[in-house]
């Protein structure tokens, strides 16, 4: 379910209305994120990190409220959900993508993600998931720390969904982190509300 936005009442209208007309409407960051206890609390369960940290991250994107706002024909759009459509690596080197239903119970989360990933993983090509405007895009680069990342976009395509990357977890004096990138759309938030976003991700990854 969506509802439309009064834009006339919504106190960034100014900004919506100013950063909408940019050709490179997204702006992003790259942050570190302390996932010691998560990294722990995903082996205790016999469950996929990568899974783990997804569940987690888009845990913490659903109740941060601009990260479910999507613009569409000039409107803002606001959804009770959004879900994730994440890249799928492939053990030949290739990725495909992939749709997860976001669910509040971390079992069925799990449940639901297997399955699509096991779907992926024994399939080939990018499998364009039609999944609407209600999602995030999400990648995984393991291989890489990163301190910065760009993404490839077609500016003729008038997108809004943020993209959330996570690199290569490294160990440092007994300490595990690793770089995530949040890219968002400027009419639709600032980074005040990635802050937000960082914090409860940051939160969640700390909890057994």
């Amino acid at each position: 379910m969506k509802q439309k936005l009064d834009l006339q009442q919504w106190p960034r209208l100014d900004h919506f209305n100013f950063f909408s007309r940019f050709e490179e409407p997204y702006f992003g960051v790259c942050v570190e994120i302390d996932c010691t206890r998560a990294y722990d609390a995903a082996k205790t369960r016999g469950v996929s990190f990568f899974l783990y940290y997804l569940y987690q991250s888009l845990k913490a994107a659903n109740q941060v409220t601009p990260f479910r706002y999507r613009i569409a024909d000039g409107e803002v759009w606001e959804y009770d959900a959004v879900h994730a459509s994440p890249t799928i690596n492939r053990p030949d080197g290739t990725f495909g993508f992939a749709y997860i239903d976001y669910q509040e119970d971390f079992a069925d989360f799990i449940a639901g993600a297997k399955a699509e990933t096991e779907k992926v993983q024994q399939s080939t090509g990018l499998i364009p998931a039609v999944s609407g405007e209600n999602v995030i895009h999400y990648s995984s680069m393991p291989w890489v720390k990163f301190t910065s990342l760009s993404h490839a976009r077609s500016f003729s395509f008038k997108d809004s969904i943020p993209k959330i990357s996570f690199g290569k977890m490294t160990e440092t004096a007994g300490r595990r982190s690793m770089p995530v990138s949040v890219h968002v759309h400027h009419a639709l938030m600032d980074g005040y509300h990635v802050g937000q976003y960082v914090d409860l991700f940051q939160e969640f990854m700390m909890r057994e």
